[in-house]
């Protein structure tokens, strides 16, 4: 038999998809394997908001602060963080340096540990607002297992001018692996 050509030249796949494949497959295999308690299978998980847990507060009118503490064992990419702030809207967040890797499966990147703090400003002084403030991020478990894209949000109250800087308000939790 012969195929029949319909002219047309199959996609490749880009490197984020190639990436984003094999981040879901081993996250799935790791959750298998622990699921299974398969001896000699990986540690248990942390769920992704417990392994990457995001909070925030206002320092001022015009400054939010927000902070991923990133459990032991874990990490977070640089290039994956994103935020946005609802109603009044944010400027460019400068993020930190981070820790330079070589990962398999994305190639040179920047990643954090332990605790990483960015600074998001927002558009327009916001004294008395109530703030949502958007953050996705994704990262890993050095026992080679990769979480998907993790939304998180929560909800501030913006300080007046000249009062202090507010409590860390923590993100909600999802229970997406128990």
């Amino acid at each position: 038999m012969r195929a029949i050509s319909t002219g047309l030249r199959p996609k490749r796949p880009t490197a984020e998809r190639v990436a984003a494949t094999a981040c879901a497959l081993l996250m799935a295999l790791g959750a298998a394997a622990h699921a299974a308690e398969i001896p000699g299978s990986p540690a248990k998980l942390l769920p992704p908001e417990q392994a990457f847990r995001f909070s925030a507060r206002a320092i001022d009118p015009a400054t939010i602060e927000a902070r991923f503490d990133v459990a032991d064992g874990y990490y977070l990419y640089r290039d994956k963080l994103r935020f946005s702030l609802k109603p009044v809207g944010g400027l460019p967040a400068e993020l930190p340096r981070g820790t330079p890797k070589h990962d398999e499966f994305f190639g040179d990147v920047e990643t954090y540990r332990n605790v990483v703090v960015v600074r998001l400003p927002l558009a327009k002084p916001a004294p008395g607002e109530t703030v949502t403030v958007h953050a996705d991020s994704q990262g890993c478990a050095d026992a080679g297992v990769c979480y998907p894209p993790n939304p998180q949000q929560l909800e501030i109250v913006v300080p007046a001018a000249g009062g202090k800087p507010g409590d860390f308000v923590e993100a909600g939790r999802k229970r997406w692996f128990q």
